[in-house]
């Protein structure tokens, strides 16, 4: 078990309910729909990397290796780059002064993609 990355997950766990709680009974009266759901994904991709981050925690423990850090960290790191750039860009406008900001969301995505594959890679080498 990795503590580290068990901990982080429940506090991003309690910050998805939280978010999601506040997309749900505040901002969907100060935002278009179009940013509300770009926010109400993010918070949805959160909250499914919570749950690989704490697989990846747990999984820590049965295959002790280097890349399953890397994928919880991965996780942590897609969560603050696809989630956080979308929550940025839900307040902001994808058409104001800070539009850049969206070419940071796909850069999140990659480091998911990576962190699942890290998960399973480690796994296939250590169960051989």
């Amino acid at each position: 078990m990795y503590k580290n990355h068990l901990v982080v997950a429940t506090f991003l766990g309690g910050l998805s309910v939280m978010l999601g709680a506040f997309a749900a009974h505040t901002l969907k009266t100060y935002l278009d729909p179009q940013s509300l759901t770009s926010f109400e994904t993010g918070v949805r991709y959160q909250f499914y990397h919570v749950f690989a981050l704490a697989l990846a925690g747990i999984l820590y423990r049965e295959f002790p290796d280097k890349k399953i850090i890397r994928a919880g960290t991965c996780f942590i790191l897609g969560i603050v780059f696809f989630s956080g750039s979308l929550y940025v860009m839900a307040f902001l406008g994808a058409t104001s002064q800070f539009k850049w900001i969206g070419a940071i969301t796909p850069i999140g995505g990659v480091l998911f993609i990576l962190g699942w594959f890290l998960l399973g890679l480690t796994i296939l080498q250590k169960s051989r």
